[in-house]
């Protein structure tokens, strides 16, 4: 759980307003999470909102939050999105299915915006294609490492049939070296490189390296290519990284692989399955 979303969901358990409109949702959080001294510069948005059809009666809101929060001696800046759940009167931070057990936080999150659709983060198919999926990963992530390579390669040979987005969402504090093989994958595939994506699963390196050399070792190796640190900093490749992390957060990412199915967030990861191919 995020930093903001611990400072705030205890605050929220029993919490309850009279029909809320989203002016009051935002000065109930604000108030809540404004209550903590060492939150400071507290700005909350609605981003969204979405029904949840098999609960009647509750809305997800999809939240922006920032705020600078002290720690110590340090202040960190904080950008965040967060999930709620509001019906009539009453506001939630997480929301289960009693029958079904489905975790709402973990289902739901916006639906997917077409400026997000960038002929960059295109990786294969047309762009037309009738199924576009988008994709979120981190190149060291072990679930990653089985589920994107077979993903990617069996709609890749559909092209009329799939688009296929791919987004780096590498994460840091579990596997600090995906920072670096994220950009010069980046920078490989501003280079001409084709199938980057998929031959980053198969870069050999320890995910806790944190020397960017040896990182950039291990990535020209499996490559054949001499991407240096230079590269690492183009604002051409920073410029890349930073939008799709930004997508990342504008669409609630929190782990990986996340992946959206026609502009719908799929759990599963496994809707393109059922697709009839010719």
């Amino acid at each position: 759980m995020s930093l903001m979303l611990k400072l705030s969901s205890t605050l929220l358990l029993s919490a309850s307003l009279m029909a809320a409109t989203d002016a009051e949702v935002i000065a109930f959080l604000k108030k809540g999470i404004g209550g903590n001294p060492n939150i400071t510069n507290l700005q909350i948005d609605v981003s969204g909102k979405k029904n949840i059809p098999s609960m009647s009666g509750w809305q997800a809101y999809f939240m922006s939050i920032e705020a600078d929060v002290k720690q110590g001696s340090d202040t960190r800046h904080i950008n965040q999105n967060g999930t709620y759940f509001v019906n009539g009167n009453v506001i939630a931070p997480e929301l289960i299915n009693l029958k079904t057990g489905e975790r709402y936080n973990d289902t739901l999150a916006p639906d997917f915006s077409n400026a997000f659709y960038t002929k960059s983060n295109r990786i294969s198919g047309e762009a037309n294609a009738p199924q576009k999926v988008a994709i979120f990963s981190d190149p060291l992530c072990p679930f990653c490492r089985r589920y994107v390579p077979e993903a990617i390669a069996y709609m890749a040979k559909y092209p009329k049939t799939f688009a296929v987005y791919y987004y780096h969402y590498p994460l840091a504090g579990l596997h600090p070296a995906a920072i670096t093989l994220t950009k010069a994958a980046i920078a490989a595939e501003q280079n001409g490189i084709e199938n980057v994506v998929l031959s980053l699963y198969k870069v050999d390196v320890n995910a806790s390296e944190k020397n960017e050399q040896k990182i950039l070792s291990a990535f020209n190796k499996t490559f054949g290519t001499k991407i240096g640190s230079d590269d690492l900093r183009r604002p051409s490749v920073m410029k890349q990284f930073e939008f799709d992390q930004n997508v990342a957060q504008s669409m609630m990412v929190a782990g990986t692989p996340t992946v959206f199915f026609n502009g719908q967030k799929d759990p599963s990861k496994t809707k393109y399955k059922d697709v009839k191919v010719k």
